[in-house]
C-alpha cells in the first residue's frame, strides 16, 4: 500500500503551536506519528484533536521528565478515557524501546500491527521532534512486510526529523517481516 502522507494540523489558540499528526497508510491501517500533546502549550485542544482521531493504540517514547515539560502527566489516563490504549516507554532521546511496564516491545509490536492489520489506528508520539516516534514507524513498517528501502523513504516525506542515531536506525532495521498470512476458503 503505497499511499500518501497527510498531515493535520487543527486551529489552536493564539500563544500555542497545535500538535501535528503526520499520517501513512501502513498494513491496511493508519500509522500516524507527532509530538507529545501540550508542547505547543494546548494541552488539553491536542488532547481532544488526538482523540478525534479515534487510534487503537497510543505508544508514548518519552521520559517522566519530558511529559512533564509538555504538561501531559496525565496523557496515558487521558488516552484510556478517550478509548485508547496506552503504552509508554520511558526512554530518552538515544535509547530504543524494550519494555513499557511489563510490556516487551514485541508484545506491543504484535498489537499496534493486529490494529493495523484490522484497519485501526496507530499513533505514535515522543518529546524529541520526531526521531524516536520515526524510529518505531519504521520498524513497525517493516514488521508489518514492508520493504526497509521503501520504508525510510516514505518516513522521510511524512516527517522532517530524523529517525534517531546509528543505533536506533539498526533496531528499526532490525525487524523482522511479519507478512499476513492470506488463507484460501475452501467449500
Amino acid at each position: 500500500m503505497g499511499g500518501k502522507c497527510v498531515t493535520v494540523t487543527p486551529s489552536a489558540p493564539k500563544n500555542s503551536d497545535p500538535i501535528v499528526i503526520h499520517a501513512l497508510p501502513v498494513g491496511g491501517g493508519i500509522l500516524a506519528l507527532s509530538t507529545l500533546p501540550g508542547a505547543g502549550g494546548n494541552y488539553a485542544g491536542d488532547i481532544e484533536h488526538l482523540s478525534s482521531w479515534t487510534p487503537a493504540i497510543v505508544i508514548t517514547l518519552a521520559t517522566d521528565a519530558e511529559l512533564s515539560a509538555a504538561h501531559a502527566e496525565t496523557l496515558g489516563a487521558d488516552m484510556q478515557d478517550k478509548g485508547a490504549r496506552w503504552v509508554h516507554f520511558d526512554i530518552p532521546a538515544n535509547a530504543i524501546p524494550e519494555r513499557a511496564g511489563g510490556e516487551t516491545w514485541e508484545q506491543v509490536s504484535e498489537r499496534a500491527r493486529r490494529a493495523l492489520k484490522g484497519g485501526g489506528r496507530v499513533v505514535v508520539l515522543c518529546g524529541d521532534q520526531g526521531a524516536r516516534s520515526a524510529m518505531v514507524a519504521l520498524r513497525l513498517m517493516i514488521e508489518t512486510g514492508a520493504a526497509p528501502g521503501d520504508t525510510k523513504d516514505r518516513l522521510a516525506n511524512a516527517q522532517e526529523a530524523g529517525i534517531g542515531n546509528e543505533n536506533q536506525i539498526n533496531w528499526a532495521k532490525g525487524a523482522e517481516q511479519n507478512m499476513p498470512l492470506f488463507m484460501r476458503h475452501t467449500q
